[in-house]
């Protein structure tokens, strides 16, 4: 798409040629790493902006990056726009980096992996106010929508930029005859030629549990991972690293509990407990680091978890913060 804009333009195709090592992908340091894996393979260049103190994209921090790029030479010709970053369930300022992207001819991505199942919740689609104008979305049915592993949701604004740059005629590849809005020949689609049938599995949980069906395993986790949050902000010895918006829960220990001067030996300590809780077998959760502090993120989601899941990975959390606490006052 970009490359053909340029031609477009009036550039030649040696030009064309040039310039392809000139296009910039735009991502925050909060995007998934599968953004910069992406940028990897076509061999465009990286923007990597810094998020907020909110672990946020905003539109300013866009712009400047993008002004200080043009001025250089180079061509911005796709930003991602997260629902729901990994680390912690920030939501970027959709509205804001579609904006620019507009203003600039960028292709605007939403990714949104996992929070993009709450979206079948009214409730939480005002905050993704702006996916609208994104040329693509994302998002994974197996991550929280009761659907097996794998199967990635992409929809796209106009097909026909990717049929456009992936499709190859040979004799033996015959065109599906009549394609049509309902027949589509998905391998002009993606670089593979054929694929699975995913959409099969998400059509049985669909018509199984139904919308509300749905809706109700979505409300259960959020419910469960705000009742984490307040007894461990009633507990004492946790703080909240970020809000808890979905069913991720990001805290650490407090560094007053630790030692509140000694940044490394709070980081350690933190550590320790993730790997505590793991070693202790009974719950599993998955460490993290936010601007060089460690904290630790448990995610309520499976389609197998009960509140009483919920009850024992606090005591588990509690139990295993009592026994590092005990050994690094040892120390």
């Amino acid at each position: 798409m970009a490359l053909k804009q340029l031609k477009t333009n009036g550039m030649s195709n040696n030009d064309i040629d040039l310039a392809q090592h000139k296009l910039v992908a735009y991502l925050s340091d909060q995007t998934h790493s599968a953004g910069q894996k992406g940028a990897n393979i076509i061999g465009c260049q990286v923007h990597i902006i810094k998020s907020g103190a909110d672990f946020r994209l905003t539109k300013p921090a866009l712009q400047a990056a993008i002004l200080k790029d043009k001025s250089a030479g180079f061509i911005p010709f796709f930003v991602c726009a997260t629902f729901g970053t990994t680390n912690t369930t920030a939501i970027d300022d959709v509205c804001g980096i579609a904006d620019v992207a507009e203003s600039e001819n960028m292709w605007l991505h939403i990714d949104a992996a996992y929070a993009g199942a709450a979206l079948v919740c009214p409730e939480f689609r005002p905050l993704a106010r702006g996916i609208e104008r994104a040329h693509s979305f994302n998002f994974n049915p197996y991550k929280w929508m009761l659907t097996n592993f794998d199967c990635s949701a992409l929809w796209v604004a106009d097909s026909t930029h990717l049929v456009g740059a992936l499709s190859i005629e040979r004799e033996y590849l015959p065109n599906v005859k009549g394609a049509s809005d309902f027949v589509k020949d998905y391998r002009n689609w993606q670089l593979p030629l054929g694929r699975r049938f995913h959409a099969l599995k998400l059509w049985f949980v669909m018509r199984m549990y139904g919308a509300s069906g749905i809706r109700a395993h979505i409300h259960k986790h959020v419910k469960e991972a705000k009742w984490l949050e307040t007894q461990l902000v009633e507990d004492g010895r946790f703080e909240i690293m970020a809000p808890v918006v979905f069913g991720l829960v990001v805290f650490r220990v407090k560094a007053s509990i630790i030692a509140e001067d000694d940044h490394d030996a709070v980081n350690k300590t933190n550590a320790e407990l993730v790997k505590h809780i793991n070693n202790d077998g009974r719950v599993f959760l998955v460490g993290t680091k936010l601007r060089g502090v460690d904290a630790l993120r448990p995610a309520i989601g499976s389609s197998r978890g009960t509140p009483d899941n919920t009850v024992l990975l606090l005591q588990v959390i509690k139990e295993c913060t009592t026994n590092v606490l005990s050994e690094h006052n040892k120390q």
